[in-house]
């Protein structure tokens, strides 16, 4: 193999699989998470991880759905205002092991990480963490490389 060819592979960004993320700012009202679960259900998509930072007017709702593209589209269509980034979901087989092997990974690779939280559902019958971090490629390559699998949005839904 030539060594411009063997440069260009190393060169070669590793993306890894994103998965798609909501966050959705509701009114700080009893019942308004409800309602948004409901939009979803009622047209068949599933919410699969969810977290709630609340406040004293609003709350952010994080969620990862089984269908991001209609989940957009709701969200369009019934004038809900939401953001969107992208996420790494990664399976673990033995929690209590692999989340500091996880982290470990992370912080050698000088891997920030914003915010995560667990998913709902169990793909694979094994727990899976999503991560919003400051590196995404870097941090899928990494985490890659030391044997972790990572999910797509195929991978977590139904």
């Amino acid at each position: 193999m030539a060594l411009e060819s063997i440069l260009k592979e190393t060169a070669q960004k590793f993306e890894g699989p994103r998965v798609r993320q909501f966050s959705v700012f509701l009114k700080n009202k009893v019942g308004a998470l409800l309602e948004v679960v409901r939009l979803l259900n009622v047209h068949t998509v599933d919410v699969v991880a969810l977290s709630v930072q609340d406040s004293t007017d609003s709350s952010i709702v994080r969620l990862i759905a089984s269908d991001p593209e209609r989940v957009e589209e709701l969200f369009k269509d019934n004038e809900i205002p939401y953001g969107i980034c992208e996420m790494v979901v990664v399976e673990m087989e033995e929690v209590a092991t692999d989340l500091a092997k996880l982290l470990a990974s992370l912080l050698a690779a000088e891997v920030n990480i914003f915010f995560s939280y667990p998913l709902m559902t169990r793909p694979n019958r094994r727990a899976a963490l999503a991560l919003h971090v400051e590196d995404h490629e870097c941090a899928a390559s990494v985490l890659a490389g030391d044997g972790f699998r990572l999910l797509s949005q195929t991978d977590i839904s139904r």
